[in-house]
């Protein structure tokens, strides 16, 4: 797995060179592309140069043991040393095989999420409410910019659907796991007895994408104005600024009016647009070159339920991995790390024990 790690090492040092290269300081596109390749290689470099000290390590306590002699503190010295850098080449081993895996080329882009309101009517609306709250607040959490791009509001503070882009390093690489249905089971406010109802809603991850990446023929597509509806407010239903897109060939709709602008409202439209058109397409040569290797963690598939947040015991269960936290109000809050990091940690084990397959053959 490792042979071609010293040409990584290589191409290291030579972007290295390059980026003290006044000329390629000059050049803010050529060294943007440089510098993200250089950081990139830089974790596997620095642990294949740890391998190879631990490597030595070994080969010099062998050494050592191997020529005796009556110094026992240096026989116990060495043996200390074996065990410490076998231990380190087991571990950088591990660590590696991970950071050799192929990478997802989606996951430093920013995100488009899309929550829906699903079965339970009023109360699936409130429990999207939720949702984005819980969303914003992680974001927050990691120093992400939230941006709204179209919103249609109950008249309880609630979401039929919300639209919102999530602007930060790293956003798709741990919010695509997110994409699926969330079942909620709690008592509504407006429960007299006291019964637990289930509701749901669907999130979808859509990885932001940019306009020479999917081209859109304006020959496909229908564009209608309309006049923004909600829940109120002084602009509501004054101008017809909303935009609705349709997109002829598949039929995909997507509705803008989150801003008084129809230019805005039509950029934003768009935008959503190119990401699901995007996200299809990826979805579609997944599903033709690749289903037999897609685990359930991390495929996206909106048909299946993710993960129920139980009010009454306080409880969150990620159905994927089996994982239960008696966390609710601090996951709610926001601490989604608790329940991604192990998401992340089982998406890489199954793409382990693939690459083991596929070497065995």
């Amino acid at each position: 797995m490792f042979e071609n790690l010293a040409v990584f090492e290589k191409r290291y040092r030579e972007l290295g060179r390059r980026l003290c290269d006044p000329a390629v300081a000059a050049d803010p596109q050529a060294c943007g592309r440089l510098t993200k390749e250089y950081k990139e290689l830089e974790p596997i470099v620095a642990a294949w140069r740890a391998l190879c000290k631990a490597r030595k390590d070994e080969t010099e306590a062998k050494q050592i043991l191997a020529e005796g002699g009556g110094d026992r503190e240096l026989h116990e010295m060495a043996q200390e040393q074996l065990g410490a850098a076998q231990a380190d080449q087991a571990r950088l081993t591990e660590k590696l095989k991970v950071l050799l895996l192929p990478k997802d080329p989606n996951d430093g882009r920013n995100v488009i999420v899309e929550i829906r309101a699903g079965a339970g009517g009023e109360e699936a609306a409130l429990f999207a409410a939720v949702l984005f709250r819980m969303y914003g607040m992680y974001a927050q959490r990691r120093g992400w910019k939230t941006e709204i791009l179209n919103a249609n509001e109950t008249e309880l503070g609630g979401f039929k659907e919300i639209s919102f882009m999530i602007t930060g390093r790293g956003a798709y690489s741990r919010l695509k796991y997110e994409s699926g249905v969330h079942r909620v089971q709690r008592v509504p406010e407006t429960e007299q007895q006291g019964r637990i109802h289930t509701s749901t809603a669907t999130v979808a991850v859509l990885p932001e994408v940019d306009e020479v990446e999917v081209e859109l023929n304006p020959d496909d597509l229908k564009i209608d104005t309309f006049r923004s509806s909600g829940a109120g407010g002084q602009h509501i239903n004054k101008t017809s600024s909303a935009i609705r897109i349709t997109h002829l060939p598949t039929g995909m709709v997507v509705e803008c009016q989150d801003e008084r602008s129809q230019y805005k409202n039509k950029d934003r439209a768009l935008k959503i647009l190119r990401s699901r058109l995007y996200e299809k397409k990826q979805r579609e040569q997944d599903d033709r070159i690749a289903a037999e290797r897609r685990s359930q963690v991390g495929t996206g598939d909106r048909s299946e339920r993710i993960r129920t947040y139980n009010y009454p015991q306080g409880r969150v269960t990620d159905h994927r991995i089996g994982l239960t936290l008696y966390k609710l109000e601090s996951v709610l809050d926001g601490s989604l790390d608790e329940i991604i990091d192990p998401l992340i940690a089982a998406d890489r084990a199954e793409k382990l024990k693939q690459s083991g397959q596929r070497d065995s053959l």
